[in-house]
């Protein structure tokens, strides 16, 4: 028998079992893949703390294995939540599609395939029309949060992009919304993608302040 009890507003579901009892935050975990909504961050007053605040929840998505794993620091993708070196060993090639005869589109499709047979390791094959790694100059794996908040607004490490155009490309583009469809057996990234790009216009419009360290 299961019932739930509220304590210090959060939602705390109780499992009976036998003469013990079991508790389990169920808000808790039903937060924990979530975006704090842009307008939340209205309460901080001070302009330049409200756009840091906002860049480092930014950073939930920005940091996420999903996101960092197109964005690595060496020739080779990464993959998984561990983000262990891409297996089979490919490599970035021209335009960051793959060398020749070992392009991304060899396996990755226009859409999530899913994997029949495998369904212990395997369980789909990621897809998107425009797979593809980010550029080097845009790499974020073993950057810090505040590195890659300042390379963000340097238009020769962000794809030439002006703010405007980095809210639209963080807001729209389909292949960084693929980070919240990534296909069965994946961890998709928080939120929503419409939360992180509502976010990521605050963070501009309160100045694009970056963490410090």
């Amino acid at each position: 028998m299961t019932i739930k009890l509220l304590f210090a507003g959060i939602a705390v579901q109780c499992l009976i079992v036998g003469a013990g009892v079991m508790l389990a935050p169920t808000s808790v975990a039903q937060n924990a893949n979530a975006l704090r909504s842009a307008e939340s961050f209205q309460s901080i007053s001070d302009k330049q703390a409200r756009s840091v605040a906002l860049f480092e929840e930014a950073g939930k998505v920005i940091q996420h294995p999903r996101c960092v794993n197109c964005h690595p620091a060496t020739e080779r993708p990464l993959q998984g939540m561990s983000m262990h070196p891409h297996q089979p060993p490919v490599f970035r090639g021209d335009g960051g599609m793959g060398l020749v005869g070992m392009q991304c589109n060899t396996c990755h499709s226009e859409k999530n395939t899913p994997v029949i047979g495998q369904a212990d390791t395997l369980k789909s094959i990621p897809g998107n029309p425009a797979w593809h790694l980010a550029p080097i100059e845009m790499a974020w794996e073993g950057k810090t949060l505040a590195q890659i908040c300042e390379q963000l607004k340097d238009p020769a490490r962000n794809g030439d992009k002006t703010m405007a155009e980095m809210v639209e490309h963080m807001a729209h583009d389909e292949l960084v919304g693929w980070g919240w469809h990534p296909g069965d057996g994946r961890e998709p990234v928080p939120g929503t993608q419409e939360e992180f790009g509502k976010i990521i216009q605050a963070w501009v419009d309160a100045g694009a302040a970056c963490p410090s360290g």
